[in-house]
C-alpha cells in the first residue's frame, strides 16, 4: 500500500512537488515591497472618484464636448474681395495706380443663414453635451459596480484564505510530528505520504486563491490609481449581509430606475437628437441668403461704379432629399430602441430583485454558528488525530469538508452581497451596503 502510494506520488512529479514546497521562498525573493493598507468603502470611492483614470477622461471629452456649443452659435464670416488690374494692354504697364487707368475693385459680402438653422445646430449641440454628460454618468455608474463588486471580492476571498491557511499550517504540523518519529514505527509511511499529498493538494488550492485576489488587488489598484505596491485590506462590517432585499418594493425599485438610468436617459437623449437632426436637414433643404455690396472703378458701364447683390441657391437637382430620408427613419431606429430601453430596465430591475431574494434565502438557511462550530471541531479534529483517537480517513475527510464548507460560505456571502450591490446597479441609487 505504502509503496503504490509513493510510486503514485512519484508520477505526480517529484518536479511539481518540489515547486510547490519552493514556491513561497522564490515568490517572496522576486516580489516587490507590499505596502499593506487598510481600507473602508467610503474611502475606496472617494480615491475612486479623484483619480480614476477613465472618469479623468470622459470628463475632458464632456468640457469638449461642451465648447461645440459655442462653435456653433456662431455665424458666418463676412468675405471680401479685393481686386486689382495686372496688365493694361493699352499703356503697357503693370500694376497701375493712377486714377485714369488704374482698375481697382472690391465686393463685401455676407451669408445670411435662413430657416433657423444655426438655432438648430445649437439645440444638436446641447444635446450632444447631455449625451455626454449622461455618457460620464454611464461610465461612474459601471465602474463603481467594478469597485464595489471586487472590494467585497477581495474581502470574502481573503476570508476563505484564511481557511486554507490554517488547514495547511495543521497539516505542516502532523508532517513535523511525524518527521520527528519517523523510522520508530509509531505512524506508517503510507499515511505520511498521503498527509503529505493532501498538504501538496491545499497549497497548490491556495495558490490559485491567492492569485485571484492579486488579480482582485490589480483590478482595484488600477480604479483606484494606486501603485503596484499597495495591498488593500477592506474593512467591512459583518452586518451588511444581513440586509433585506424586501426592504424596498419592485414598484419603489422601478420607480428610481425609470428616474436614474442612465442608459435610459442616453436612449431618451438620442431620440430627441434624431428628432432635431431630422428638423436641421428639412431646414438644410432651404438655401441661404448671399448679401453684398461692390464697387469697381473703372471696369464697368461707368467710372466709379457702385453695387448691391443677392444671391441665393435655386433647389432643383439638391434639395438635401437622401440626408432628411436618413434622419427619418433613425427617429423610428431611436424610439425602437428607447422602448427596448424601457423593457430591458423593467426586466433586469425585477430579475434583479429575485436574484436577490434568492441569494438572501439561501443565507438564512445557513445556521449562524456554522462557522464558529466548525473553527472548533477543526481544533479538536486534530488533537484527536494526533492522540490516535481517530483515523486518517476520517481526519482527511473532515478536513477537506471543512475546506468545502467554509469555501462555500463564503461564496453565499458574497453571492448575497453582490445581488445587493447589482440591485444598487440596476437602479443607480445605493439602497443597499451603504
Amino acid at each position: 500500500m505504502g509503496l503504490n502510494i509513493i510510486k503514485y506520488i512519484n508520477k505526480l512529479g517529484i518536479v511539481s512537488v518540489l515547486v510547490l514546497l519552493l514556491l513561497p521562498k522564490l515568490t517572496t525573493a522576486q516580489l516587490p515591497k507590499v505596502d499593506t493598507v487598510s481600507i473602508t468603502l467610503a474611502r475606496a470611492e472617494q480615491l475612486f472618484l479623484n483619480n480614476n483614470l477613465q472618469i479623468l477622461a470622459e470628463k475632458y471629452n464632456v468640457d469638449a464636448t461642451r465648447a461645440l456649443i459655442i462653435q456653433a452659435r456662431l455665424y458666418p464670416n463676412p468675405n471680401i474681395n479685393l481686386e486689382q488690374g495686372a496688365y493694361n494692354s493699352e499703356t503697357g504697364k503693370w500694376f497701375q495706380t493712377d486714377a485714369a487707368h488704374g482698375e481697382e475693385a472690391a465686393q463685401l459680402s455676407q451669408l445670411i443663414v435662413l430657416s433657423r438653422k444655426i438655432k438648430k445646430q445649437v439645440r444638436i449641440a446641447e444635446t450632444n453635451y447631455k449625451l455626454a454628460e449622461d455618457n460620464l454618468a454611464d461610465l461612474l455608474v459601471t465602474l463603481k459596480l467594478a469597485l464595489r463588486s471586487t472590494f467585497f471580492n477581495i474581502y470574502y476571498l481573503r476570508q476563505t484564505a484564511t481557511v486554507y491557511d490554517e488547514e495547511i499550517n495543521a497539516l505542516k504540523k502532523v508532517v513535523a510530528a511525524y518527521k520527528e518519529v519517523e523510522g520508530k514505527g509509531y505512524v506508517s509511511e503510507s499515511e505520511v505520504v498521503q498527509i503529505q499529498a493532501q498538504l501538496y493538494s491545499l497549497q497548490s488550492e491556495y495558490q490559485t486563491l491567492i492569485d485571484n485576489i492579486n488579480d482582485q488587488q490589480s483590478e482595484l489598484r488600477l480604479l483606484l490609481k494606486a501603485a503596484p505596491g499597495i495591498y488593500y485590506t477592506p474593512a467591512v462590517n459583518p452586518e451588511i449581509v444581513n440586509a433585506d432585499p424586501l426592504a424596498y418594493s419592485l414598484r419603489t425599485l422601478l420607480d428610481s430606475a425609470y428616474a436614474n438610468r442612465t442608459d435610459l436617459r442616453i436612449a431618451q437623449d438620442n431620440f430627441l437628437l434624431g428628432k432635431q437632426t431630422y428638423s436641421y436637414q428639412k431646414a438644410l433643404a432651404v438655401p441661404d441668403l448671399t448679401v453684398g455690396a461692390g464697387y469697381d472703378k473703372l471696369g464697368s458701364y461707368i467710372k466709379d461704379f457702385n453695387s448691391v447683390n443677392l444671391g441665393l441657391d435655386i433647389p432643383i437637382f439638391n434639395r438635401n432629399q437622401g440626408n432628411i430620408k436618413n434622419a427619418r427613419i433613425l427617429i423610428d431606429y431611436n424610439n425602437t430602441q428607447l422602448q427596448l430601453t424601457q423593457n430591458t430596465l423593467e426586466e433586469q430591475v425585477s430579475r434583479g430583485l429575485q436574484k436577490a431574494i434568492d441569494a438572501d434565502k439561501l443565507y438564512k438557511g445557513i445556521d449562524p454558528s456554522f462557522a464558529a462550530h466548525f473553527d472548533k471541531l477543526a481544533s479538536a479534529m486534530l488533537d484527536n488525530y494526533m492522540k490516535r483517537n481517530v483515523n486518517l480517513l476520517t481526519f482527511l475527510t473532515f478536513y477537506d469538508s471543512y475546506k468545502q464548507n467554509i469555501v462555500q460560505l463564503n461564496t453565499i456571502l458574497y453571492n448575497k452581497v453582490y445581488a445587493l450591490e447589482n440591485l444598487n446597479f440596476l437602479t443607480d441609487t445605493d439602497f443597499f451596503n451603504k
